[in-house]
C-alpha cells in the first residue's frame, strides 16, 4: 500500500470516528471506549515488549495503578462510606493517575534494567497477586471487593456525562455521557499514538531496537542498555496508566476483578496478534480482541453454538468464544504470519530479473 492510499485509509477512518457518536447505540460506543483504553494500553506494552523486547505480565497492575489513582484522586474528601478521596478536579486528577503509574514503574524500573526475557516476566507476574491483594484489602481507598464508583470525567464545568448539561443536543442527536467521553477517548488515542511513532522515529526508538536486537551490540555503540530498558518500562507503565483511568470512566465502577492475570494475558495477546514492535498493529489488534467478546455478547441468541452467560444452556459462552478464536489467531500468527497484522499490510519487494533467472 502506498504512502498516499495509506493516508486516505487513514483519512477515512477519522472521519468515520468522528461521525460514530451520531449513528452508533449506545453499546457500541461503549464498545468503542473499551477498546480505545485498550490500544493505549497496547501501545505501552508492544513498546516495552515489541521494541525493547522486554517480557512484562504485570500490565494489569499498571493499568489497575491508573484506574484506581483517578478514583481516589478525584473521590469526595471524607464519604460517609468511608472511602476516602482528595476530591482533585477530574483532569487534573486523571493526568495525575497516569504520573503516579509513571511513579509506580519509575520504583520498579532499577529491576527492569537489571533482568531481561523471562526473568522479567515472572517478577512483573508477583505484581499482578500483589495488586489483587492490595485492592481486595484496601477499603478506604480501593472499596475491597465490591469496588468503587468512578467520578466523572470533567472539562472546565462541562461533565462527560448525562448531567451538566442535561438534554444536551448535537445537531439534533442527543449527547450523554458516552456521545462526550468518546471525543475524550478519541483525544488520548491520538496523542497516545504520534507520541509514540516520534518516540520510534527519534534516537530513542533507535536505540531501544538496538537494545532488541543485541545488548552487546547496542553497548559497543554506546547505548546505555539498562537506562533504556527502565526508560521504556516507565513509559510503558505511563500508556497504562493513562488505559486504566480511560477504562475507569468507561466502566463507571472499578473492582479488582477486573485488573487480573487474564487482563495481563489479553495484552500480550494483541501485540503478538497485531505484530511486535508496530504500534498501528497493537492498536489494531487491540480492537480486535476487545471488541470479539462484545459482538459475541451482542449477537449470542442469533450465533449456533454459543450459550449467553448465565443460561446454563450447553456451549461456551461468548467471553470463552472469544478467547478461543484470539487463541486460534496467535497459533496462525505464529505460525503462518509471524509480523502479525502490521506484516500484512506491509508492501512485499518485487522480484528483479537476476532473482527469476537460474
Amino acid at each position: 500500500m502506498s504512502e498516499i492510499s495509506k493516508r486516505a485509509v487513514a483519512g477515512v477512518g477519522v472521519l468515520v470516528l468522528l461521525a460514530l457518536p451520531f449513528y452508533a447505540t449506545g453499546f457500541w460506543l461503549q464498545s468503542g471506549l473499551f477498546a480505545m483504553a485498550a490500544v493505549i494500553g497496547a501501545i505501552g506494552l508492544s513498546l516495552l515488549t515489541g521494541t525493547t523486547g522486554q517480557l512484562s505480565l504485570g500490565h494489569a497492575f499498571f493499568l489497575a495503578v491508573g484506574a484506581y489513582g483517578y478514583v481516589w484522586l478525584s473521590g469526595p474528601a471524607g464519604a460517609a462510606d468511608g472511602l476516602t478521596g482528595l476530591g482533585l478536579p477530574p483532569l487534573l486528577a486523571f493526568g495525575l493517575a497516569v504520573a503516579l503509574t509513571g511513579l509506580a514503574g519509575g520504583l520498579l524500573s532499577p529491576i527492569a534494567g537489571r533482568l531481561r526475557g523471562m526473568y522479567l516476566g515472572v517478577a512483573t507476574l508477583a505484581l499482578v497477586f500483589i495488586g489483587q491483594h492490595v485492592m481486595l484489602n484496601a477499603h478506604t481507598v480501593t472499596g475491597g471487593y465490591n469496588g468503587r464508583s468512578v467520578p466523572p470525567m470533567d472539562l472546565f464545568g462541562f461533565a462527560l456525562a448525562d448531567a451538566s448539561p442535561q438534554g444536551l443536543l448535537v445537531l439534533g442527536v442527543p449527547f450523554g455521557g458516552l456521545e462526550r467521553l468518546w471525543y475524550f477517548g478519541l483525544a488520548l488515542v491520538a496523542l497516545a499514538l504520534l507520541t509514540a511513532r516520534n518516540l520510534l522515529r527519534g534516537r530513542p526508538g533507535r536505540a531501544l531496537g538496538a537494545v532488541r536486537d543485541s545488548e552487546v551490540a547496542a553497548a559497543v555503540m554506546g547505548v546505555p542498555v539498562a537506562r533504556y530498558r527502565s526508560a521504556a518500562f516507565v513509559v510503558s507503565c505511563l500508556y497504562a496508566g493513562a488505559g486504566g483511568a480511560l477504562l475507569a470512566l468507561v466502566f463507571r465502577r472499578v473492582v479488582p476483578e477486573t485488573f487480573g492475570l487474564v487482563l495481563s494475558i489479553d495484552y500480550l495477546a494483541m501485540i503478538v496478534i497485531g505484530g511486535l514492535g508496530s504500534v498501528g498493529g497493537a492498536a489494531a489488534a487491540a480492537v480486535l480482541v476487545t471488541l470479539l467478546p462484545q459482538v459475541l455478547t451482542g449477537y449470542a441468541d442469533d450465533l449456533p453454538l454459543l450459550a449467553r452467560a448465565g443460561s446454563g444452556a450447553a456451549g461456551p459462552t461468548p467471553g470463552e468464544a472469544a478467547r478461543y478464536l484470539y487463541g486460534a489467531a496467535i497459533v496462525l500468527v505464529l505460525t503462518l504470519a509471524p509480523q502479525g497484522l502490521a506484516g500484512l499490510t506491509r508492501r512485499r519487494p518485487r522480484k528483479t530479473l537476476q532473482e527469476h533467472t537460474p
